[in-house]
Parts: structure tokens; sequence; C-alpha cells
């Protein structure tokens, strides 16, 4: 290796910044990412590249500092496939770390002409150095894999994509003209101010009904979010398990009551947020 080159992969070893053990670095194995978990690291990455290994040096003394047990980490090179997203594009090659985790044996898997999704960011002013999003922002490709990935990013640039909910806000009970007939109706805040409000109907002899309004009028249109969407996930990811107090603040005893048990339905009908690696 020439001189230059061992120069490069040093500054770029020392200066691109790995996280802690308990972070679990490593390539993770595509079936443990549940859709929180890959929705997160989408969202978090700069671009998510379709790559083709060409070279994989390992790296050891000062370039591998904070390498967790049962890890080894490599300069990889690859080939770029195909961009699925990201602020910018990519050159035909780039280069990047990786924790890698060792088998039984103690031996790194084979990476040379390994097909893998990388989810990262951009280096500054380093055209072709890429930084993963997360310790575990390297997996294996599959088609499954890619699919997920690429209904995600289509969802995120969708001009009407959902918002990110910050708050729950006010909460109103309105008792229907029969007894068990009521209706509630729970504001959230975002992150861009457009408006997102939860609805829970009770009529009697039924189970109650809630929806989800991306607007300011709720109407017969408003349904829950399907499962696995980026609505879902900004429902089920962000609000807390129960109504928070201020939310019933102008509410008697009774409808704060009834706001409460409504909440509740939303919360139980969007199933819990499952997550195997750090939230992004």
């Amino acid at each position: 290796m020439r001189r230059s080159t061992l120069a490069a992969l040093t500054l770029t070893a020392l200066s691109l910044p790995f996280a802690p053990a308990h972070s679990e670095p490593r390539i993770a194995e595509n079936p443990a990412f549940t859709y929180a978990d890959l929705t997160s690291l989408t969202e978090a990455s700069d671009v998510v590249v379709d790559v083709e290994v060409a070279a994989a040096t390992k790296l050891k003394g000062a370039m591998a500092a904070g390498v967790p047990a049962g890890h080894q980490r490599f300069y990889l090179q690859g080939r770029t496939g195909a961009l699925l997203g990201g602020k910018s594009g990519v050159p035909a090659m780039v280069s990047w770390l990786a924790d890698v985790p060792l088998d039984s044996a103690n031996r790194a898997p084979k990476l040379k002409k390994a097909r893998l999704l990388l989810y990262a960011d951009l280096v500054p002013d380093r055209p072709g150095e890429l930084r993963l999003a997360a310790p575990y922002g390297q997996l294996w490709w599959s088609p499954d894999m890619d699919a997920k990935t690429r209904g995600i990013l289509r969802e995120l640039s969708a001009a009407d994509a959902p918002p990110h909910i910050t708050r729950v806000g006010n909460a109103f009970n309105v008792p229907g003209s029969l007894p068990g007939e009521s209706e509630t109706q729970i504001f959230l805040g975002t992150d861009d101010g457009r408006p997102v409000s939860l609805s829970v109907l009770r009529r009697p002899g039924e189970p109650p009904r809630w929806a989800v309004a991306l607007g300011e009028m709720v109407d017969d249109s408003a349904r829950p979010p399907a499962a696995d969407s980026l609505l879902w996930y900004r429902l089920a990811c962000s609000l807390p398990p129960a109504l928070p107090e201020g939310s019933t603040a102008d509410l008697g005893p009774n409808e704060a009551e009834a706001a409460r048990a409504d909440y509740h339905v939303v919360i139980a009908g969007l199933r819990p947020c499952t997550r195997n690696f750090p939230a992004r």
C-alpha cells in the first residue's frame, strides 16, 4: 500500500467517530430490523446506497481504537450499484468504515464482492467518503430490504408526507344524545405546524371507532393509519402511552375521564412501536 494511501486511511479512521460498544456496531442481520428501526435509520441518513464491496482492508492499532470485543474494523471501498435515495448523488466508487462482528471462530465474514445497503451520511469536503448514519447502518442487501427501504423513501419524499408529532395538545369530549354515545377529538402538535388530530367515536352497542385526520376538518374519510406506514410510525413512535394531564385541563371530570379512555383506544389500536435498535 502506498504511503499516501495509508496516510489517507489513517486520517479517515481517526476522524470518523464510532459509537461505543454498547451501541452494537455491526453488520446487522436484516430480519432483526422492525419497520420502526428501518424508518428511523432511513430518515436519519443523507443517502441510502446499494454497493458491491470492491476492497476490504482490516484496520489495526490507532485506526481501530474503540472497536468492541468480537468485532473487526474495516476500511471498505465499493462500487455504487444504485442510489436508492438521498440529499445528493454519490460517485461510482465510495469508501466507509465499519465494525464487523466476528464469528465463533473469531473470523470476519467475507466482504469482498458482498452486496450491501449503506445508510450513510456524506462526509463534508471529502467526495466519495461516507459515514454510516448509525453503527448498524450497513445491511446485507436483499430484495425485501431493498423494496422496504424504497417504499419508506417514497413516503418520506411525498409532498403530503405526515409531519413529525411533537406534542399532544388539547382534548375535547362531547357526550351524545344517547347513553354511551360520545365523540372525543385530540389535537396534536407538529414540527411544521400542520394540523393533525385524533378522533374517537362511540355509539351504543358498537366498539369505539378511531381515526386520524391530517387537516383542519375531520370527515367520514378519516381512518386509522395503515400498519407499517409512515403515518403509523409518526404516531406509534411519538405518542406517549397516556394522555397528558394538560390536555384535559379545560374539561370537567367526566369528560376528562372519557377523553383518557378514548386516547387509550387509539394507543391500543396503533400497537407498540417495536425497536431492536436505538432510535436515531
